[in-house]
């Protein structure tokens, strides 16, 4: 522990800027942090306190939150992480989110962040970066959520396909190989994760087109950071294979779609991978 508490690692925008000190954590401050924490005391009083509690603001524009105990998963990721019964258990944890989340108006006059944000608006707060390091694990099971800088009011169906990509995931073989354990289905993990959150039949249907669309918003993400020489996001385009990635990432959701939807709704004639 130093003078400015356990630094505590994981992510990519804040890293090295988030601090432990004792029951509490300091991080920076994301612009809508007012409207953001009085949704989260929301979520709270609606039956979803599995989520940081925020504290505080401080005067050199960090806030404070409660710490979360358990374990994240930082890539390259165990094989503890990525469980049928993790992966459950993150759309069973999402479901409450959502839920509670129904309940919660939203201030719409707040500053909320467009870059993983729903390109079609909702009036539900959405987390839109459930990835696994932003997930705390105890005994096996997805506990809480953390780091809600890229939330945003969306669609409940937006969320789930962005959690898709990060937790089936959604990635052609050869990309996933680089961050995750090998021998992973895809197909039949986007249904365990479909049937932990109780995803509706039309909501399955659709679900594949969603995630396709999410995938085009997080490369145009990535590519403004790029553009504006963001030495983080380089360095990551580099290293995970540049655009080709990007583009083959792209071709195979296109190629599996039917299979997605096939596999989703329960169709096991369609079950095949390649």
């Amino acid at each position: 522990m130093t003078a400015e508490g356990e630094a505590l690692v994981g992510g990519m925008a804040n890293a090295g800027a988030v601090f432990r000190r004792g029951a509490l954590v300091e991080r920076p401050a994301p612009r809508n942090a007012r409207a953001l924490h009085a949704c989260l005391h929301a979520l709270r009083e609606h039956g979803f306190d599995a989520a940081p509690a925020p504290v505080g603001l401080t005067a050199d524009g960090r806030e404070q939150l409660t710490f979360v105990p358990g374990d994240v998963a930082l890539p390259p990721y165990p094989d503890w992480a990525m469980t049928e019964g993790v992966l459950a258990s993150v759309g069973v944890l999402l479901r409450r989110l959502h839920e509670a989340g129904a309940a919660v108006t939203v201030d719409t006059r707040a500053e909320w962040p467009r870059d993983l944000a729903d390109p079609e608006g909702g009036t539900m707060l959405c987390h839109n970066d459930v990835c696994p390091d932003n997930v705390v694990v105890r005994d096996g099971r997805a506990a809480a959520l953390i780091d809600f800088d890229l939330a945003a009011p969306g669609r409940p169906l937006w969320d789930i396909a962005m959690t898709a990509r990060y937790w089936v995931p959604m990635l052609d073989p050869g990309s996933a190989a680089a961050f995750y354990p090998s021998g992973l289905d895809a197909p039949a993990r986007l249904r365990v994760l479909a049937d932990g959150y109780g995803l509706s039949a039309a909501d399955r249907a659709e679900l594949p087109g969603v995630i396709e669309q999410a995938t085009q918003v997080c490369r145009a993400f990535v590519a403004r950071r790029v553009a504006d020489g963001d030495p983080v996001y380089l360095r990551a385009l580099a290293e995970r294979g540049g655009w080709e990635r990007w583009d083959r990432v792209r071709t195979w959701l296109a190629d599996h779609r039917e299979v997605f939807t096939a596999v989703l709704l329960n169709r096991p004639e369609r079950t095949g991978q390649s």
